[in-house]
């Protein structure tokens, strides 16, 4: 009697159904856990210049310029970029006082016009008291 052989095959295969799963139910408890938060500050690159400190009397009224041409008033952004908005959060927080110092502080990448535009809307204004911020230069390293 002739028996047949079983002849077992040497091809390993592992199956990966079940790896897959876990890494897509471990991207799904990632994506379901992570909070993403939308920060309403306005992010500013200032612009370098060279010379030395000035500590003046604290700031009244500080104007913000971002990088797209956006405004805001002592840390309060305004809903639009408009000349006639900017000027009256202005007009609100000096309460008719047109002798605080203003303290227009512009992006590095923010454009000439939106600055000239702060600028133009502190002089119509009548205030006197105008400065421009900027951030010290780093010296280069040898």
């Amino acid at each position: 009697m002739k028996f047949q052989r079983h002849v077992k095959s040497t091809d390993v295969h592992i199956d990966l159904t079940s790896l897959i799963d876990v890494v897509f139910i471990l991207l799904l408890f990632f994506i379901l856990t992570t909070s993403f938060v939308r920060e309403s500050v306005i992010r500013i690159n200032l612009p370098e210049a060279n010379g030395e400190v000035v500590n003046t009397t604290p700031v009244t009224i500080d104007v913000l310029v971002s990088s797209d041409g956006m405004y805001a008033v002592n840390g309060r952004t305004l809903v639009n970029g408009g000349v006639e908005t900017l000027m009256q959060a202005i007009t609100d927080i000096a309460a008719g006082d047109n002798s605080v110092p203003v303290t227009i502080t512009a992006d590095a990448d923010a454009s000439h016009q939106s600055v000239v535009t702060a600028m133009d809307a502190v002089a119509r204004l009548g205030f006197s008291k105008l400065n421009i911020a900027t951030r010290q230069t780093q010296p280069a390293t040898p």
